[in-house]
């Protein structure tokens, strides 16, 4: 197994002052909670950042490729999977902090092709916290298209009142990034790729992997080992479509936990993503983000991200007002695709975080029982 460490790459200097934890320290306690992962689900390549006090590590493992045996490091893109709502979610923010659009505006205002349907009735917010009434986990096969789904969109009819339930759905937060682009003027993946990532510094994370950023790709794996990559599907790059590396989502998440080191726009779609605006059985939901009071026990993640919450309809428990200054709190998403899984985690308030990105769709609980295992141990 190839293990590859590099300590302190981004400087205290940019975000305050801070030191490592000790590199060897770290990557004992980062190795023993990753190795028997790999081991146990047969994951090819699988890549952790660290962030502490600004600073960032990373750990590398296996290949991204087992035919090229090129080994994993963190440059390799992964694919992101729900992960990308994340990114979404911070356009809508910059849409409405542009003066583009407001989170209580009803979607049907932003395409007019949707006027006269139940989204007369929906808010942007709603779409954007599955709470819209009902929208499914996928869109059925038919309307799994950029064809197909308006006419899916138009002809669908709410299970539950808006606002009531929280039903986790890509259909519902996928129509409020593709709305959120509409507003300012451009297509979901040229404001995703030429307005959003550059300001945050991402320079490596994309919806369509250029050519010349191919071998960095990774390849992919199902349960049954054959290779896999995410294929097109309606408003699949505003729902699970993003692929990025550790080294970006490790300045991604120094963007949210440091937001004073961007523009003012920026700095208000953060604070909007960590809005918390209903909770759920401990949970609670912003924008792509969801958090939970810190420190938080283990049991109560995994609740957090189980398929109860996941694949169930929940009811939502309204913030009056919403939670604009959540305090102590630990920020997380999960995110799958048919060979990859991804988590993030991080404490703004302890000022540390880590990303685990893999070739291999593993189970969300053993996700987020790694990532716990090396937050607490960096929280000393």
């Amino acid at each position: 197994m190839n293990h590859h460490v590099r300590n302190c790459l981004i400087s205290a200097a940019i975000v305050g002052s801070g030191t490592c934890m000790a590199a060897t320290d770290l990557r004992q306690v980062v190795d023993s909670n990753v190795a028997p992962l790999m081991q146990q689900h047969g994951i090819a390549g699988l890549a952790v950042a660290t962030i502490k006090n600004g600073q960032v590590q990373y750990f590398n493992y296996g290949v991204m490729s087992k035919t090229t045996q090129r080994p994993v490091t963190e440059d390799t893109l992964f694919e992101l999977g729900s992960v990308s709502k994340t990114f979404t979610a911070t356009l809508g923010g910059y849409a409405q902090a542009s003066g583009a659009l407001k989170l209580t505006d009803k979607a049907s205002q932003h395409l007019p092709a949707l006027q006269g349907s139940a989204f007369d009735r929906i808010s942007l917010l709603q779409l954007a916290t599955y709470s819209a009434g009902g929208l499914p986990l996928q869109f059925p096969e038919a309307a799994d298209s950029a064809k197909t789904m308006l006419g899916y969109f138009q002809h669908w009819k709410p299970t539950y009142a808006p606002g009531v339930q929280r039903v986790y759905s890509n259909p519902s937060i996928g129509l409020f990034g593709y709305l959120s682009a509409q507003s300012l003027g451009q297509p979901f993946n040229v404001a995703m790729e030429k307005t959003l990532l550059p300001q945050l510094g991402l320079k490596h994370t994309y919806i369509t992997v250029p050519a010349d950023k191919a071998e960095q790709y990774a390849q992919g794996y199902d349960k049954q080992q054959n290779p896999v990559r995410v294929g097109p599907g309606a408003l699949d790059g505003e729902a699970y479509g993003v692929k990025s590396s550790t080294q970006d989502m490790a300045r991604f998440v120094l963007a949210n936990m440091h937001p004073q080191t961007l523009s003012a726009p920026l700095q208000q779609a953060i604070a909007t993503t960590h809005t918390g605006y209903y909770t759920v059985n401990g949970m609670t939901q912003g924008l792509g983000w969801e958090y939970y009071p810190y420190p938080v026990k283990l049991q109560a993640l995994l609740d957090g991200n189980s398929t109860l919450i996941a694949l169930q309809p929940n009811k939502a428990h309204w913030l009056q007002p919403a939670q604009t200054q959540p305090g102590n709190v630990m920020f997380n998403k999960t995110g799958s695709t048919g060979g990859f899984g991804a988590y993030v985690a991080y404490v703004p308030g302890k000022d540390i975080g880590v990303v685990i990105l893999a070739n291999k769709n593993y189970p969300i609980a053993d996700r987020v029982t790694a990532a716990h295992g090396i937050l607490s141990a960096m929280d000393q």
